[in-house]
């Protein structure tokens, strides 16, 4: 059995854990995770202020993790940490801790692809949720439309062109004079409204698409989120705001949702699995498990904690490529932008 320290330090949340395991029998041995609540203030993370909020928690979020787990640093057998993509100051931060503490524990480290972690993260809480399958991998700085018919071995079918699905969120929420992030607060005030008269089209969805489209698989939230905009310019928030938040909410989930269900079906694939921080949204996992019903998939999504930016994921991922032998360099750095690793032809 592998023990792996996980690190991710990719935008706002400091993160360690530890897991052991081999193949896809994991146990997770601990899970610290340190949000940085000050960026509430700015509306948005502040990437400055992120960096020095991760020096800051970084040695001391480790530490707590090797703890809870019951171990000692010497007993790792590999560290695995974030090094794309995301905030490049946040990333270096992890990235020059996990080298040091590697290098020093004379273990290997493994640098980890953040998307790549959350493609795992929901293995950690359901067994089943392993290949093959189609991901919808939703957050505030990517959604993407991904086929996995094994480990390491992805198809990108669709991915956002302008915003992604949580930014969008985010910047209806400030719009809606809701709080960051906006994901939660959204959710929570469309839960009690009705759309009234507002119903914004469903943005690159249309009925007569065909699988070789160019946009058959694409996202796109730029033009939902003007609509919103020319809506709350036009009403009054204290009567329409639940209604607007109802309507985008609607727009944005049922584009979401019938995009992944062509993909499943495309792909005569009977798993579908979620992750990304807006599968935190429930009224996206009810509507995705009604839509998958119909043709018997079944849909798989994290709890909140395994859904935000984590390092158990990380760590899963990590413990993936260790047992393949892959290792990374101490000249290891840190990229902002960086494709999925193993991608194959869609």
């Amino acid at each position: 059995m592998t023990r792996v320290l996980g690190i991710e330090t990719s935008c706002d949340e400091t993160s360690a854990a530890v897991l052991e395991g081999a193949g896809d029998t994991v146990a997770q041995h601990s899970l610290v995770i340190l949000s940085q609540d000050v960026h509430r203030v700015f509306g948005g993370v502040v990437p400055e202020i992120a960096s020095r909020a991760h020096l800051t928690a970084i040695v001391p979020v480790v530490e707590r993790a090797l703890a809870d787990a019951g171990i000692a640093g010497r007993e790792l057998d590999a560290i695995a940490v974030t090094n794309a993509p995301g905030l490049v100051g946040a990333l270096l931060v992890g990235v020059s801790y996990a080298k040091s503490l590697a290098f020093a524990l004379d273990v290997p480290v493994i640098g980890v692809h953040h998307m790549e972690g959350h493609l795992f993260a929901t293995a950690l809480e359901h067994a089943a949720a392993v290949p093959p399958f189609t991901a919808l991998l939703v957050s505030g700085g990517h959604t993407m439309l991904v086929d996995v018919p094994a480990w390491g071995r992805y198809r990108l079918l669709g991915r956002t062109r302008d915003d992604a699905a949580g930014e969008a969120f985010d910047k209806v929420a400030k719009l809606l004079g809701l709080p960051y992030p906006g994901g939660p607060h959204v959710e929570r005030v469309a839960a009690g409204a009705d759309a009234g008269p507002f119903r914004f089209a469903r943005p690159m969805l249309r009925r007569n698409q065909q699988p070789d489209d160019p946009d058959y698989y694409d996202f796109s939230f730029s033009g939902l989120k003007t609509a919103v905009l020319n809506a709350v310019k036009s009403s009054t928030l204290d009567t329409d705001g639940a209604s607007i938040a109802r309507a985008f909410q609607d727009a944005l989930i049922d584009t979401l949702v019938e995009k992944t269900a062509r993909a499943a079906q495309e792909h005569g694939r009977d798993r579908v699995v979620l992750g990304g921080g807006v599968a935190c949204n429930k009224t996206l996992v009810r509507a995705m498990r009604e839509r998958c019903e119909r043709f018997g998939a079944q849909v798989f999504a994290p709890s909140a904690r395994l859904a935000t930016d984590n390092a158990a994921m990380i760590a899963r991922a990590g413990l993936y490529h260790f047992e393949r032998g892959e290792r990374s360099a101490l000249d290891l750095n840190a990229y902002a932008s960086q494709p999925l690793p193993g991608l194959v032809a869609a």
